[in-house]
């Protein structure tokens, strides 16, 4: 199997080649990511200009990885449409620096990546930490490897696009996986509105205060110290899906604790 990793953090980021070590042994690992960070661009694919393409040297023997100047969407476009056509069998895009839960996962980069591995026809996964700060992947490099080999043997009914965030925690701390929904809460909500020599200007930020939401949603899996495993789009799926995912989600979790 061939697992094609980006992210929207840039191609140098701790978080993308915790996963590319981890990968190794579950198939063979390509990356293709942007060249810097790209938070916050959503889906957006470049289509008013050229994208360069930079083939830079691996830090891990064996791993092909290429830098795009552009959008985490046009990392994965370019990758299995031109680099690597018929050759991806699973998209990871991860692990962030910070949640994307709820309406956040329509602006998020690491979703719009994974996003065009699933409307390409390929199982795709984003994964997420809920920290900024001193992360710890182990967990996250953990369930992904999972969640791919899962892949890898045929588990899950059809192609699949998961969102998936882990609480900074190590893994004896962690309280159970939930299969979850979006919430309805958006982080992106904090506006800034200042005034320099130019004029008047604003900054859209991130609200990262703490709310209470309903049972069963990302956040609140988050809140409780669990891992939140939520399944996008295609609804004809979500059902036999879902139901996959709810009797995976004890046996990820006892597997958690082996690896």
């Amino acid at each position: 199997m061939k697992i094609l990793v980006t992210n929207d953090d840039g191609v140098d980021s701790a978080g993308i080649w915790a996963l590319v070590e981890g990968f190794q042994k579950i198939g063979q690992v390509v990356v293709v990511a942007p060249h810097k960070e790209q938070s916050g661009v959503g889906s957006s694919i470049s289509l008013h200009r050229a994208i360069k393409v930079n083939k830079i040297e691996s830090k891990l023997e064996g791993v092909e990885i290429c830098s795009v100047e552009g959008t985490p969407a046009d990392s994965v476009i370019i990758a299995v449409r031109s680099l690597f056509p018929g050759e991806i069998s699973l998209v990871v895009s991860g692990i962030n620096r910070g949640p994307n839960v709820g309406h956040d996962v329509f602006v998020s980069g690491t979703v719009g990546a994974a996003l065009q591995g699933y409307l390409h026809g390929i199982a795709s996964l984003a994964i997420s930490i809920n920290a900024y700060e001193d992360l710890d992947f182990e967990v996250g490099v953990r369930l992904a490897s999972l969640l791919a080999a899962s892949v890898r043997d045929g588990i899950f009914p059809g192609s699949v696009l998961l969102n998936v965030n882990l609480p900074n925690l190590a893994v004896s701390e962690i309280g159970g996986v939930e299969i979850t929904e979006l919430s309805e809460r958006s982080s992106c909500d904090l506006i800034q509105r200042d005034w320099d020599s130019e004029g008047e200007y604003y900054r859209i930020k991130r609200n990262g205060e703490p709310c209470n939401t309903k049972y069963g949603s990302d956040i609140w899996a988050l809140q409780q110290n669990r891992v939140s495993i939520t399944p996008l789009l295609d609804n004809s799926a979500v059902s036999p899906l879902r139901s996959c995912l709810q009797d995976l989600a004890p046996v990820i979790y006892s597997q958690l604790h082996k690896i």
